[in-house]
Parts: structure tokens; sequence; C-alpha cells
């Protein structure tokens, strides 16, 4: 039976007392269980009884960033927000926590920005949307690649691609989108030498690397990043973001983080793909996942005004502190180098 079909029925016979508060008890037992279809369907008949119910509408909220229903999370988080539905910082954090996971960065700083000049935001949440704000800034500081476009590749037909001259991030992914869609054969040396030159751009090294892959070029090709050299061939290197060791960390800090504060999870998360995207496809010290996710943890909470310490993370990751303290080094180095101009 459809919706339409059950809430036709709903019109015509009494409802059982309580219905609606059973509907949104299944609802959550559905979604501790995993299955967010089934707990949507519930939430979604529940609101239909009670439209200005806030559990239900967080539920629901929940239910579809967990289904995969992002667009739709976020368009009914927004309407709480808009008709006043539930704690509005509660939920405003709920509505930037989908947002991180669109990597909507710019509209999460835009709405940040308002709430500090309106002044909306309660003292001790002061230093969180500060550095959620920080955060977002420099997240939104490189294009994604759905911004960027592929310009006629004639102008580039018998002459020398000289990739150094590229030097804004956006040009540099506009020239890798273009030697995707195009034989590359005439530009191997080209890019080649950008690979292992002292002086190249990691995240555009790592963009025509990906293109390498893309065209299943397999050939032994060197590859130069943060004073380290190594010898791969493209078509045999993992995606980008499938690394071994980014999936291993993304899911040690899933287990700590995600339960606990959804919207530190999605920032750290973020903070480690785009670190492991400049690294590609090099394998950094230590080689302990859980080291690396310590510090991640470490590094987010000073983001968003929170604190720590390496042997309380160490014993929650089960991770020497040294290694901590070695990887946080690292990342700190990755940062200076993607963020010089902010």
């Amino acid at each position: 039976m459809g919706k339409r079909e059950r809430k036709k029925q709903y019109n015509k016979i009494i409802l059982f007392p309580g219905l609606e508060k059973r509907l949104l008890e299944k609802g959550l037992e559905s979604f501790q269980q995993k299955r967010y279809q089934e707990s949507i369907q519930f939430f979604e008949e529940a609101m239909e009884m009670e439209p200005e119910n806030t559990d239900v509408h967080i539920g629901l909220v929940l239910a579809y960033y967990e289904a995969g229903a992002l667009e739709k999370a976020k368009e009914l988080a927004n309407k709480m927000l808009q008709t006043g539905i539930g704690d509005y910082i509660q939920v405003m954090d709920l509505y930037l926590m989908i947002l991180v996971q669109l990597h909507q960065y710019s509209e999460i700083a835009a709405m940040i920005e308002v709430l500090l000049e309106e002044r909306e935001i309660p003292k001790e949440k002061f230093e969180h949307f500060s550095r959620m704000l920080e955060f977002s800034r420099k997240m939104a500081a490189s294009p994604s690649e759905a911004e960027t476009g592929a310009p006629d590749m004639e102008e580039f037909k018998n002459r020398k691609l000289n990739l150094f001259s590229y030097q804004d991030q956006h040009d540099q992914m506009q020239i890798a989108a273009q030697l995707a869609e195009h034989n590359i054969r005439p530009y191997i040396e080209d890019i080649k030498a950008y690979l292992e030159a002292h002086d190249g751009n990691p995240f555009f090294k790592t963009m025509l690397l990906n293109v390498l892959t893309e065209h299943g070029y397999d050939k032994y090709v060197p590859i130069r990043k943060f004073d380290k050299s190594v010898r791969v061939i493209p078509a045999e290197l993992p995606p980008v973001h499938q690394q071994p060791m980014l999936l291993k960390i993304v899911n040690k800090l899933e287990i700590q983080l995600e339960q606990e504060d959804p919207v530190l999870y999605e920032n750290t998360k973020s903070l480690a793909e785009r670190h492991f995207f400049l690294l590609y496809p090099l394998e950094a010290s230590p080689d302990n996942a859980a080291s690396w996710a310590a510090a991640y943890h470490m590094l987010s909470y000073e983001y968003h005004g929170l604190t720590s310490s390496f042997s309380k993370l160490g014993d929650i990751y089960e991770a020497p502190e040294e290694e901590i303290e070695q990887a946080l080094a690292f990342i700190r180095k990755i940062e200076e180098i993607s963020y010089p101009n902010i």
C-alpha cells in the first residue's frame, strides 16, 4: 500500500490513540538498526499526523542523511530553520553537517558569518562556530571538479604544453579536465616533466597523475612530492579516494566520532581526504592508521576550539604518542602547503 493510500485510510478511520508516538518509536527503532528506508517511511507517516513534532523532523532529517538522500535532508533541515521547529542552534548544527557532506563549504561560511553578525550564537558555542568558519573558508578556497570546464583543446595543438605556466588552481583543474577528455600522447613528456619537478604543485601533480590513470598509462612514471620521489605505473594505482591507508584512517575516525559528533566527523574526514589527495601516491610515516586518525582528531579539535592531549588520544586510538606527534607534524606541513595565502 502506498503512502497516499495509507493517508486516505487515516482520513476515513478513527486513529488509534498514540499512533503517532508509535510511528516515531518504530522510526527510531529502524534507524538504530540501520534500516534507513524503513525508518524514513515511519517518520514520514508520523509527520503527516504531527507536522510540528520536533523529534519527528530531526529523525527524518537524520534518516534522509544516512540513506544518502542529502538534498532531501538539506531541504527539511532548512525548513526547520525557517519555521522555527526545534532548537535553532541544534538544527543549525544538523544543517551544517549536511552541507559538509555535500561539500558546500561556501554556503557554510556564509551562514556562519550571518550568525556571527546577528549575534545569534550562544557564548559557549562561539568558538565552535568560529573554528568551523575558518575550516569552511579553507575548504572553499579550492574549487571542486564540478566547477571546472574544459576549454577547446585546439589552442594546445601542435605546440609544447607548458604546465608550469598554470599557477591558479582553477586553471590547473581546467587543463587536467581537457587532458582527461583528449589524446594525451603528444603531452606525455610534458606531464612527466612536471610530475618529477621539484617545484610542481602537489595538487596539480595528483590531477595529472589521475589523468594518466584514467588513460590506462602502463609505463613507469617518476613523481616527486614533499621532498620524496617514487616511480609508479599509473594504470596500477588505486583511485585517489580509495587509498588503503586513507580508508583505514576514515574507518577509525568513524568509529570514534560519527556517533559522538557527526559534524566533527565529517569535517575531520574531509580534512584527511584533502591531505591524502595531495599526498597521493606517496606513503607517509608512520605506517599506522591509528596514529594518523588520532592526529587528525587532534587537529580537528583545534579547528573547532576544543582541546585534548596526545596521551588521551593515544589511549582512545591505541596509538603511540610519538607516532601521533610525527603524523601531526607532517599534517601541519601539508596544511602550510595547502593554504599558503590564507
